[in-house]
């Protein structure tokens, strides 16, 4: 839950979300599930104007120090209000291949 929640604290402060899910799916890879996997839904004005790479760089220098450490994969799907409000359905996320090893 830490790391969770050091996530979210960094997220709310610098893109003052609209809506932000941060779904842990650490269950769903190799390995011992832990807070290493995740998947962010986040709609933020912040990204107006921003293509879809801008927004991804964004989100990865704002989280570096997590990635570069405990995070090891993270899922984004990041969206205008305007674009969430068109948004039909985030994908799932698929299995780790080593998952069922």
């Amino acid at each position: 839950m830490e790391e969770t929640n050091k996530l979210k604290e960094k997220l709310t402060s610098n893109c003052q979300p609209e809506h932000m899910e941060l779904i842990n799916e650490s269950h769903m890879h190799a390995g011992p599930a832990s807070e290493s996997h995740f998947k962010l839904i986040l709609v933020s004005g912040h990204f107006a104007g921003l293509n879809p790479v801008k927004r991804h760089q964004f989100i990865y220098k704002l989280l570096s120090e997590e990635l570069s450490g405990p995070v090891h994969a993270l899922a984004l799907h990041l969206f205008t209000p305007e674009e969430w409000a068109q948004e039909l359905a985030v994908p799932d996320s698929p299995l780790c291949a080593g998952k069922n090893i």
